[in-house]
């Protein structure tokens, strides 16, 4: 093992664009574009509408946001760009091999994984400037000192945390295949309804949360906007209200819709909050809606799932939004009046039921603590061939014509078991079964 701190590997860059949407960058990331506990960054923008100074980055530099540490988002980035004054720039520096003896290839593998561990995490919130809004200023992020295993280790870790980056997005490209399929049939079996609604009255509480005085810790839990992904709530995000002064709006129950009312590439994500069984109390703050269904109209699933389809979100960004491109913000008296469709309680059982077994044969949730690895194109064609592969050799006839169906042809399931002579309910439970048999056969094969 080798200690070393984060200067003697990396150099901090600030080169100035001044005018980015007439420079020759085309892509820019902002705070939104980082995503909580990934290594990699992959999103980003277009910098045509840009109108404050920005700063360049390289491809293989590591960014870090500065601000509300406890986000934890640092990654690297795998093409050049420009980032927001929010963003440390980091890039490693060439000599390595000579004053250190690892070479820049190797750290450039093991690095982002390390700045997404518990240890840089917790060193970044202790030394931290501010209560609110935790920054870290680049002088004390170089500081920070960590061991660096040998070199054989250190290409041993980086392999396994890469490969289970490659299962994870293999993972996440069955769950889009899945969770089209899923919303497909919302929309099939419930979309055209006659029976339509506004918000307030299938909710008969639709409550924005709390100011919060943040400590350290304590009983009571402040979900906020990083908590809420579109796979459902990730608590790891959570930040803690001062338990001495009283919380005046309701608590979180189980069941609740929540709803991003705030932030650009963030606003719209919704989930079913599911309350932990601790003695904890679970608010939500000000950029979160908190929906209490009238659950002998509508179920939580049913809205959650109305409200994440693709047409949903464009009318919320159309209708009920207001801002700039640097800020935006669900008007909450506006919200109320949408119109959601309300189908018979028989087809939103069988949805639930439907959207359960979808849920546990191929969720993501056993893979919420899996470290991740390494970005790069040919990842993305490895994992794609592994999921074809997968379907052609471990299914059987009729399940891989399901499958491919409805990922390759693009049918609907009503189209699919039109096409097959076989009842609906049949097809939806072999899909489900053969997404159970992928789901094993990428956990025994993994990717390689």
């Amino acid at each position: 093992m080798k200690i070393i701190n984060l200067s003697s590997i990396a150099n901090p860059i600030s080169i100035s664009v001044q005018n980015p949407s007439r420079s020759d960058y085309d892509r820019f990331i902002g705070l939104e574009h980082y995503d909580s506990g990934e290594p990699v960054i992959t999103r980003f923008q277009g910098t045509e509408l840009l109108t404050t100074s920005a700063k360049a980055f390289k491809a293989n530099d590591i960014l870090i946001a500065r601000r509300n540490v406890y986000l934890k988002r640092a990654g690297i980035v795998f093409f050049d760009g420009i980032t927001s004054g929010d963003s440390i720039i980091l890039r490693l520096k060439e000599d390595t091999q000579k004053t250190i003896g690892y070479s820049r290839e190797d750290l450039i593998r093991y690095i982002p994984f390390m700045l997404n561990s518990e240890h840089f995490w917790i060193y970044a919130n202790k030394h931290a400037d501010g209560m609110n809004s935790k920054r870290i200023s680049k002088d004390t992020l170089l500081e920070y000192e960590f061991e660096l295993p040998s070199i054989d280790e250190m290409r041993d870790i980086s392999d396994k945390l890469w490969a289970a980056y490659r299962l994870k997005e293999a993972y996440k490209k069955l769950l889009v295949t899945t969770d089209e399929m899923v919303k497909s049939q919302f929309i099939e079996m419930y979309y055209n309804t006659h029976n339509k609604q506004t918000l307030e009255s299938v909710c008969p509480i639709m409550s924005k949360g709390i100011t919060p005085k943040y400590v350290e810790s304590s009983s009571v839990l402040v979900i906020n906007q990083a908590c809420i992904h579109w796979d459902g709530q990730r608590l790891g995000n959570i930040k803690y209200h001062n338990e001495e002064i009283p919380v005046r709006k309701r608590i979180l129950e189980s069941g609740d819709v929540l709803l991003n009312a705030t932030g650009n590439g963030t606003l719209g994500r919704c989930c079913v909050f599911i309350c932990p069984s601790d003695n904890n109390t679970y608010i939500n703050d000000g950029h979160v809606i908190a929906l209490s269904t009238d659950r002998a109209v509508i179920l939580p699933e049913v809205l959650n799932t109305y409200l994440s389809l693709n047409d949903t979100q464009a009318e919320i960004y159309r209708q009920y939004v207001t801002g700039s491109t640097n800020q935006v913000d669900i008007v909450f008296s506006d919200i109320k009046k949408m119109k959601v469709p309300v189908p018979s309680m028989d087809e939103q059982i069988l949805f639930v039921e439907v959207l359960t077994q979808h849920e546990a044969d191929i969720g993501l949730s056993d893979l919420s603590e899996m470290e991740t690895g390494e970005f790069c194109p040919q990842i993305e064609d490895a994992a794609d061939k592994m999921v074809l592969h997968a379907a052609l050799k471990i299914l059987n006839e009729e399940e891989r014509q399901i499958v491919l169906l409805r990922t390759s042809a693009g049918l609907k399931h009503r189209e699919i078991a039109a096409d097959l002579e076989m009842p609906l309910a049949t097809v939806l439970s072999k899909y489900n079964r053969a997404m159970k048999k992928l789901k094993k056969h990428l956990r025994e094969e993994g990717v390689h």
